[in-house]
């Protein structure tokens, strides 16, 4: 009798949402996002008085070094690698918040003191990670000639 087994979950077929994804580049990339937060924190942007300009240009070098780094390293699922990074940012940022709050305003202030801002910095950061995936898979595919599939 020919009875077929499972695929393993441990085997080549496994392509859960956590397979092949570069946790030390996810975690990276999403501390490497923390300069946002930090020019602010350190009064850089108050400083050079760009405020709304300097946010902007931080974030859209953030997502070229994003975009970059995934191509460059041949990552096997960018937009999925780079939605991790988003979170991972999230998850970073809210920590920050959490611990430099209470030091420098007296009190906790912050996404931890609202859920619907804890909840709207993850989907926020998810989406920044989904569209920075997005314009890696289209790089990717415009640098392969589009031989390679996604």
């Amino acid at each position: 009798m020919n009875r077929q087994q499972p695929p393993r979950a441990d085997g080549p077929s496994a392509d859960g949402p956590f397979s092949e994804i570069p946790w030390s580049l996810v975690l990276g990339l999403g501390a490497l996002a923390l300069t946002r937060p930090l020019l602010g924190v350190t009064g850089v942007t108050e400083a050079l008085d760009w405020s709304p300009f300097l946010q902007l240009g931080t974030t859209a070098l953030i997502t070229v070094a994003w975009v970059t780094a995934v191509v460059v390293a041949h990552v096997p699922r960018p937009l999925l690698t780079l939605v991790y990074t988003g979170l991972a940012y999230a998850v970073f940022s809210v920590v920050l918040s959490a611990v430099l709050s209470p030091v420098m305003l007296g009190e906790l202030r912050g996404p931890l003191t609202n859920p619907f801002g804890l909840v709207s910095v993850l989907a926020l950061n998810a989406l920044w990670g989904l569209v920075a995936g997005a314009i890696a898979l289209a790089v990717r595919s415009a640098l392969d000639g589009g031989r390679r599939g996604v």
